[in-house]
């Protein structure tokens, strides 16, 4: 686990170097742009997507954007050994689908291969695949100042091991709505799923999911986040339902030759924890995201 958290670190400073150097051009379009470099950003084609564009998209789970984030994280201080839960990757893949000119189907799946610590033992651990948790938004092609996207979410038992998932079937609601004035993005995330089949001697799910984000844009294609992700299960006795994380990171949109990338680190300590539920003191967390913007549409000519 601490290779793998080093072997991340050690690439994300490769990134950033190699970034600054593959084109030095690129660094004049990620100051902040006026009305009128914007509008010309627009008719640009995909490949010189302006930083600004980028970062504002990037921010908006429902944007017309592919994405494809690779994260690591790691939990630390579980259990009287202190020991680490490492998800040593984690994908997310984001895919919008345009259903006409009135409405977009974005879909996010996310899956992982994590190393789960055994608690009870200052040593050993399972390694697999979790469960695999696809959601689908809904949202307005053409949205006003708020954006915003609603769709059913789904937890399918594909661990390969018992402790790694929860065996059963989930679905439920997912909501997402955001504003982005001037520099900023501010929205909210929500899911809660509820397990409808599975085996009877795995544990029913009733789960809430909740991640607010702030993040302000800096030049350079810079920005500052905080999206904790706070987690609530409706099913364990009192005391011991909420996981509450604070924090926040950094992060920067760049490119790697051609390719633009999202790379940041973040970092949350949880300031409530379950009673009596072994549960981490802080999580740290990697990411970079490969960013594939649309081409836009090609303007009719006129003679």
């Amino acid at each position: 686990m601490k290779l793998a958290l080093l072997l991340v670190f050690l690439f994300a400073i490769a990134v950033a170097a190699s970034a600054q150097e593959a084109d030095q051009d690129f660094n004049k379009e990620l100051d902040q742009e006026t009305p009128q470099q914007q509008k010309q950003e627009a008719q640009k084609p995909d490949a010189k997507a302006s930083a600004g564009d980028l970062a504002k998209a990037t921010q908006n789970p429902v944007a017309s954007l592919i994405s494809v984030p690779l994260q690591n994280f790691t939990d630390f201080n579980i259990g009287p050994f202190n020991r680490n839960r490492n998800t040593v990757i984690q994908a997310q893949p984001v895919i919008p689908i345009s259903l006409g000119q009135n409405w977009n189907l974005i879909t996010r799946t996310i899956g992982a291969l994590v190393f789960q610590p055994d608690i009870t033992q200052p040593h050993q651990g399972t390694f697999g695949l979790n469960d695999i948790n696809p959601s689908f938004f809904f949202s307005p092609a053409n949205p006003g100042r708020l954006i915003w996207g609603a769709g059913p979410a789904f937890l399918i038992p594909t661990a390969t091991d018992n402790v790694l998932g929860t065996g059963k079937f989930s679905i439920g609601p997912s909501a997402v709505a955001l504003v982005q004035p001037g520099k900023w993005t501010l929205g909210v995330l929500v899911s809660n799923l509820f397990s409808v089949a599975g085996p009877s001697d795995r544990a029913n799910v009733n789960a809430f999911t909740v991640q607010y984000f702030i993040n302000y844009n800096l030049k350079k294609g810079y920005y500052v986040t905080l999206a904790p992700i706070i987690t609530a299960n409706w099913n364990a006795p009192s005391g011991n339902v909420w996981l509450v994380p604070v924090g926040g990171g950094i992060g920067r949109i760049m490119r790697l030759g051609f390719q633009p990338v999202n790379v940041s680190v973040q970092a949350y300590g949880n300031a409530k924890r379950p009673d009596n539920f072994p549960s981490p003191t802080w999580q740290l967390k990697f990411q970079i995201a490969f960013l594939f913007p649309k081409r836009p549409k090609a303007q009719p000519r006129t003679s």
